[in-house]
This record gives structure tokens, sequence and C-alpha cells, in this order.
């Protein structure tokens, strides 16, 4: 027919198409296809933090602040020499305290140690957080004040019992023979003795004695120190006299001036000097709860023989 076009002609023409068809993608991926973004730069080397230099732990400085009485201190192995207020102590150094004496000592704003009468204390260790401390025999009391982050921690001569506290106020006696008593005032103490530990909380005590398995459960403070006190007769004619008693084991007695601890059964015996005349005798008993308790008695010495008038039969103008 006449309208219709030979196939050779129509051959170029498809051909074309397909073509033009064919350069599309590769157009599109040439011209107007986004080039991947460059790979981004290596990040930058980090520095290393600054170095900070700590500084050296600084120590708590303990001091003596007051004394009262008489009370010595001792360096290391050196000899005893009168202590005096602001007296500094380091570790080896050791005060002690003899009857009717007492001594505070500070460290800083963390730590106070107060000593009764007839007390001996060693300065074992002293570091910016924890401080230790040797109670040889008598009775001390530690304090260690809130928000100071500090340790103290109180052995005893003569057994393995050791009290510490972060924050709290406690006391401790120790016989020197292996009774050890604490008593919490404040706060709680971790009371350590032959691998047992007990808490003892405000208000309570625990006892440790020679040959137990550790420190006894915690008790609330007695109010009861002198259980018995044995006085001899009120008129003597000698001038000393031997009182017997018993006093709550882990306290601390002071009878006619001199300072002690009762057995670990409580039981005590000390000879007492008198003088010509009228005698009070005074003991005192305190307990690491802070308890105290005391009794008296009168004594009347006497030791000059009775004079003896003899009226003779006869006068003195003579005779045999």
């Amino acid at each position: 027919m006449a309208g219709t076009s030979p196939p050779r002609r129509q051959t170029p023409f498809i051909l074309g198409l397909v073509l033009i068809l064919a350069a599309l993608p590769l157009g599109y991926f040439l011209f107007l296809h986004q080039p991947p973004p460059p790979p981004p730069p290596p990040p930058a080397p980090v520095a290393p933090p600054p170095v900070v230099e700590q500084a050296p732990e600084k120590p708590v400085q303990l001091e003596i602040s007051k004394v009262s009485g008489t009370v010595e201190v001792r360096r290391g192995d050196g000899a005893w020499e009168a202590a005096r207020p602001g007296v500094a102590l380091n570790a080896s150094d050791s005060v002690r305290t003899k009857d009717g004496s007492y001594a505070v000592l500070i460290g800083g704003e963390a730590v106070e140690v107060t000593m009764e009468a007839g007390t001996e204390v060693s300065v074992e260790l002293l570091r910016d957080s924890l401080s230790q401390v040797l109670l040889g025999s008598g009775m001390a009391t530690a304090t260690v004040r809130p928000g100071t982050k500090h340790t103290i921690e109180v052995k005893a001569t003569g057994s393995d019992a050791v009290a510490r506290t972060t924050e709290g106020t406690f006391t401790i006696s120790n016989d020197g023979a292996g009774t050890v008593a604490v008593g919490t005032r404040e706060g709680e103490v971790s009371f350590v003795g032959n691998g047992k530990v007990v808490i003892v909380r405000a208000g309570q005590q625990s006892v440790v004695r020679p040959g137990a398995s550790g420190p006894s459960e915690p008790t609330q403070v007695p109010s009861s120190l002198l259980r018995k006190v044995r006085w001899p007769a009120a008129q003597q004619n000698k001038r000393e006299i031997t009182v017997q008693g018993e006093a709550e084991p882990g306290s601390r007695l002071e009878l006619a001036g001199q300072s002690f601890s009762p057995n670990q059964d409580g039981s005590f015996t000390r000879t007492v000097p008198l003088k010509e005349g009228t005698n009070q005798v005074e003991i005192k008993a305190t307990s690491v709860g802070g308890t105290r308790q005391e009794a008296s008695q009168k004594f009347v010495v006497d030791t000059k023989p009775p004079s003896v008038k003899v009226k003779l039969p006869w006068g003195n103008s003579g005779g045999p």
C-alpha cells in the first residue's frame, strides 16, 4: 500500500530509538547523578588528658592539747619526761597519765583522745584517713568528728581486741591482762576480737575476756557498777586497811586516789594507807559507757597506847 513505510526505512529509526533509550541511564549517571560524598577526613588525634599530680598524703598531726596533774611523754624507747600542751606526737611515741591526772590528744579537726587517770597509750600509725593507737592499760575515749572521712583504731596490749569507728565516740578500757571493754557514746563501733566482730551502738557495751571466743554480744550500759564493797571496821589501831569488793568487769576504779582495774570477774582487793585520826576513804567506779558511781566510808585511826594511871596507897612522905 502507498501509506506503509518500507521495512528498510523503519530499521534505522528503531535502531536509533533503541540507542537513545540505552543512553538515557548513562546520561543520568554522567550528568544528573550526584557523586558520592568524599570520605570523611580521619579524626584528629585526641590529646591525652593532662596528668594531675596528686599531692602526697598528709598525715594527721596528733598533739597533746591538755594536761592535768602528772602527765609524761616518751619518744620511741627514750626516757619519760614531763608533757606539756602543744607537743606533737609521732608514730612510736607514748603518753601516760599518773593517778589523779588526765590528758587530751587531738588530731586536727578529725580526732580527739581523752586519757583517764592511770592510762598509757602509744601512737602506732598516723595517716590522712587512718589513726592507730595502742592502749597499754587504763581507759581512753576516742572521737571521730562527722564529715572528716577519718577512721581511728584503738588496739589493746595483751589482747587481739581492736575497736574502730569512722564517725562516733567510744570508750575503751584495758586491764593489761586480756580483759578489754568498749562502750559507745555516739555513732557505732566495730569491736573485733578472736576473729569475731560485733557492732556496738550508742548506749551499749561489749567485753572481751581471756579465753573467750570473742567480744560478748552488746548489752545496755549498766546503771550500777559497784556490786559489793566490803569495808573493814571503822575503828582502827593501824595505819592501813584492806578493802575488797566486786565491780562491773571492764570498769575503771579509783580507791583513795589510786587508779586500777578489777579482775576479769570484777573482784578487787586493795590496801589503803591511812593517817592518824579521822579518814574519809572513797571509791569511784567509771564504766566504758560513761556511768559513774561512788561509795565512801569513814575510819578513825588511833595507834597511841592507852595511858595508865597508878594510885599508890601511900603518900610521898616516906615508907617502904
